[in-house]
């Protein structure tokens, strides 16, 4: 099921130049759109990411490779330490959020690759 730009997640994150930090255990809400226009930009440093929630706690992070000009997208999965994940650039990390699924998986993200920890 695709959903639409208004879908609300909660995000986490921290961003390094400002020293913003959000907590997983205090993410707010915020829809895709919010999501593509207050946060993506801010990702500039490769200390920096962003965790989205969705709302069975399921987790897709985002992590900025500034010096490549792209970002690793991947979903943790704890139980099997690994995640799964893959490199897009800025257009289609946009692209991503916009249409991400109400729940998020290895399944449900198209390209993701298993990587153990």
């Amino acid at each position: 099921m695709r959903v639409t730009a208004n879908m609300h997640f909660r995000v986490f994150y921290l961003i390094n130049r400002s020293g913003e930090c959000v907590s997983s255990t205090s993410a707010v809400a915020m829809s895709a759109r919010t999501i593509c226009e207050q946060m993506l930009d801010r990702l500039q440093s490769e200390d920096d990411y962003l965790g989205i929630l969705d709302a069975e706690d399921n987790t897709l992070q985002v992590l900025p490779e500034p010096d490549k000009q792209r970002y690793y997208v991947e979903v943790p999965i704890e139980a099997a330490k690994a995640s799964f994940g893959r490199y897009v650039d800025r257009a289609e990390l946009e692209a991503l959020v916009r249409t991400l699924p109400a729940s998020f998986d290895e399944k449900t993200i198209p390209g993701l690759t298993y990587r153990p920890w």
